[in-house]
């Protein structure tokens, strides 16, 4: 499916021509438009920016994807109420495109109505057959 296709599980289009939602200054369709299409992500924090996007987006099926079979819910419940507003990475141990572990810590930054607030995970990530995976995350 191309990106001008996609939709969020919100039923909104996704504008690749937009700013990309991780923050990296780049419109989503060069950044991390491809991956949630399905393209590997060559580093963890690569794919830790396109699973902020997911979310951002409320695209279920792509945090479904890179999400290690061990550690996967059955079920992810985005809230719709929830506005993820901006990324930090915070710090990165490994995680390049030869490594087979990596860690990134990041902090997000949201809103829901009127309230404001972030979220700091230090995230932990595998490489499988050239892949990056989520696997779980110490929240801090």
């Amino acid at each position: 499916m191309t990106g001008a296709q996609n939709m969020a599980s919100d039923d909104r289009i996704r504008d690749d021509s937009a700013r990309c939602p991780c923050g990296s200054g780049d419109v989503l369709g060069a950044c991390c438009g491809p991956l949630l299409d399905g393209a590997p992500a060559s580093t963890a924090e690569r794919l830790m920016r396109s699973r902020y996007t997911a979310f951002a987006l409320r695209d279920a099926d792509h945090l479904r994807a890179t999400w290690h079979p061990s550690t996967r819910p059955s079920d992810i419940d985005l809230d719709d109420d929830l506005e993820w507003r901006r990324l930090v990475i915070v710090d990165r141990v490994g995680g390049g495109p030869f490594d087979r572990e990596g860690v990134v810590e990041f902090e997000a930054f949201w809103r829901q109505g009127d309230r404001r607030g972030s979220l700091r995970e230090r995230s932990r990530f595998s490489r499988d057959d050239r892949r990056w995976f989520y696997v779980d995350g110490e929240i801090g």
